[in-house]
């Protein structure tokens, strides 16, 4: 039987996209849910990497599995950095992309295409037991579009213009956006780890 890892997300879009960027590792691959965790810890931390670790420990804390954890979000320059650590949250509970999406736009009105620069970061940590054994945080630059464009992806994707390839991540195939975004140059480092020794040994 292959080792099982978990992917610690309650987010089911991001939960699909980190199944796809560890496709063909040689674990059995879990979610929250397959193991009955319903519950998600309260993002105490003041970076992406906080958060990260935070996430992986409460869940390798209540399944026993070697996991992973990713805090990720969207930092605006003309917003002062935001919405950043708060992007899940970004128009208060229960709000949806669309919704978060639509309030972007709205505080964005008037700003110019140029002056709307933006990052994505991911932080990815694994946890087994209580030891943090792997950290990656890695960012790509954008802006952010006037308006939705494309149907790929989930949150920010369709607001997110990647100017190297003329459009939005929402208008990319994810093979092409995983090449260049935030989550996929994290993940294909972590890749790396989890082939090596060291994700045996550590």
């Amino acid at each position: 039987m292959p080792a099982e890892l978990l992917l610690a997300s309650q987010n089911a879009g991001k939960l699909a996209e980190m199944r796809i960027l560890i496709e063909g590792l040689p674990f059995r691959v879990l979610g929250p849910h397959d193991l009955g965790i319903h519950e998600a810890p309260e993002e105490t931390g003041t970076t992406f990497l906080e958060n990260a670790i935070l996430k992986a420990r409460y869940y390798a804390e209540r399944s026993d599995r070697l996991t992973v954890a990713d805090d990720s979000g969207l930092s605006v320059d003309a917003l002062g950095g935001g919405p950043g650590l708060y992007s899940s949250r970004f128009g208060g509970e229960g709000a949806t992309d669309d919704d978060r999406n639509r309030l972007l736009l709205r505080k964005l009105e008037g700003i110019p295409l140029e002056q709307r620069t933006a990052r994505f970061t991911s932080a990815v940590a694994v946890v087994r037991g209580s030891d943090v054994v792997f950290t990656v945080q890695e960012t790509v630059e954008g802006l952010i579009a006037d308006q939705t464009r494309g149907e790929n992806g989930f949150g920010y994707d369709p607001l997110f213009f990647y100017p190297p390839f003329g459009r939005t991540f929402g208008q990319c195939p994810h093979e092409e956006k995983d090449r260049v975004s935030h989550r996929g140059k994290a993940f294909a480092r972590l890749r790396t780890f989890l082939e090596g020794d060291r994700a045996a040994s550590a």
